[in-house]
């Protein structure tokens, strides 16, 4: 396909990892984030083109190859097009159960179609058995991340009996399996060994995961593209692809990346995450505390009330926002304070939802503009200024449990002081827990008061009553 210029493919390829990379930069802020996707595309875009290119395919080979990609292609417009942003996490775990399935599948035909395994190198190998085992890895745990985000498995945590037992003999089993592979044997018996290997580490992942609470699973989904990534970096030295190993290490270190800072803003352990264990890294293991008192209750036109009074607010949306989609009419009440003179603003904790940036995404889709959204560093200090405070759908970011007492599951997690604001409206559907199952003191404190019910339909109201007030 390069013709006359064999070179060109590899100059595309590496454009493409470039255009990848600056798709990453661009991302990092939400200015340059619609740049940055539409970088990220194009490289992705160049980089299969390249791909076909270095194939050299038969004009019979390259029509199937452009029919699959059509199918492909299709095929996502479609779930695109039927996924609304609550169903973002999801959809994430399950693209990259694909991932990882891809990844093992071309591991599996890379070795079955070498003329001689026995003359395989050692690099060559440990690429083919890494792909395998990652792949195998991601591929489960992604559909059981998928399975408990989606409900249609319990997101509890599974307990079996010697399940750290469980989890290192299974372990032990694909590193042996590994090790016969990494030994060149004939065929038949690499086949085996892989074929083990497989079987052991897709075990493990499924099992792994089934172990971890829903309140980790966003934690889980960062480890789990890290994992994709790095099944990918492993794929581009079995194929000798540079651009495989080039966005791969992309994926893993980004996703690697940002499970580090997932932990560090839920105080946790990665490794007690991805164990199934409890608690923050400041749990002390005690009996938590009892909290007693009755929650005070409001209405939409206490509220209303309050609002127009207030001269400073901020709104601290939460996963029940995203459920109820409410960010719309919250938009619309958020604008016509701005033009009566308030200083509204929206505080975004890093975990806030079921994956990282999902209430960033929900508000940019709504039209929110983004010098009024501020992350928990920027705005943590700010709330003892604050006249008013909307938490709406959120619970656990806003918990002071985390810093009121030390035996709870979550002591130590930062969090969104609300507390420290003159008055703070606290909008639920109930009184319930948060998804890590942990009593907020919050809702009972004498400057809290709740306004229960279906946050679009108490939202709607706010904002229609806000614009009455104002003759609007």
């Amino acid at each position: 396909l390069t013709g006359k210029f064999p070179e060109m493919d590899a100059a595309a390829a590496t454009l493409s990892g470039l255009l990848c990379i600056g798709g990453i930069g661009g991302l990092a802020s939400q200015s340059t984030a619609r740049l940055g996707a539409v970088s990220g595309q194009a490289g992705v875009a160049l980089g299969v083109i390249s791909t076909m290119g270095h194939l050299h395919p038969s004009y019979g080979s390259l029509a199937a190859m452009t029919g699959l990609l059509g199918l492909g292609g299709l095929g996502g417009q479609q779930i695109a097009q039927r996924v609304d942003p609550t169903s973002l996490p999801q959809t994430v775990a399950a693209f990259h159960s694909l991932v990882g399935l891809a990844a093992s599948a071309a591991a599996v035909g890379d070795y079955l179609n070498v003329a001689d395994a026995t003359k395989l190198d050692g690099v060559h190998l440990a690429s083919i058995y890494l792909a395998s085992v990652i792949g195998s890895v991601t591929f489960t745990g992604s559909l059981v991340a998928f399975g408990k985000l989606d409900g249609r498995l319990p997101s509890a945590p599974m307990k079996l009996g010697y399940r750290d037992q469980l989890n290192m003999g299974l372990g032990a089993a694909t590193v042996g399996a590994g090790a016969v592979v990494m030994g060149a044997p004939e065929l038949g018996v690499g086949m085996t060994a892989l074929t083990s290997a497989l079987t052991s580490s897709g075990i493990l992942g499924w099992h792994m995961t089934a172990s971890i609470g829903g309140a980790d699973m966003p934690v889980v989904i960062t480890v789990l593209n890290s994992y994709s990534g790095w099944a990918l970096c492993a794929e581009g030295f079995m194929l000798d692809m540079p651009i495989l190993t080039t966005v791969g290490a992309l994926i893993g270190c980004s996703g690697a990346t940002l499970t580090k800072i997932m932990c560090d803003a839920m105080n946790r352990d990665i490794v007690s995450v991805i164990l199934g264990g409890y608690g923050t890294k400041a749990t002390a293991g005690g009996q938590a505390m009892q909290f007693e008192g009755e929650a005070t209750m409001t209405s939409v036109d206490e509220t209303v009330k309050l609002l127009t009074e207030s001269e400073s607010i901020i709104c601290v949306p939460g996963y029940g926002l995203a459920v109820a989609h409410a960010q719309y009419p919250l938009r619309e009440m958020a604008d016509t304070l701005i033009k009566n003179g308030k200083k509204f603003r929206f505080a975004i904790h890093p975990v806030a939802g079921r994956m990282p940036g999902q209430l960033n995404v929900l508000l940019a889709e709504a039209g929110v503009p983004y010098d009024i959204v501020e992350e928990m560093e920027e705005i943590n200090d700010d709330f003892k200024e604050t006249d008013v405070v909307l938490v709406i759908g959120a619970n656990d970011t806003v918990n002071s449990a985390a810093e009121d007492d030390p035996n709870s599951q979550i002591a130590g997690m930062p969090v969104l002081r609300v507390w420290n604001s003159k008055q703070v409206i606290v909008m639920k559907r109930s009184l319930a827990a948060g998804y890590a199952g942990v009593d907020n003191p919050v809702f009972l404190k004498d400057n809290t008061d709740m306004l229960l019910g279906d946050a679009k339909d108490t939202v709607e109201k706010l904002s229609a009553g806000v614009k009455e007030f104002y003759g609007k």
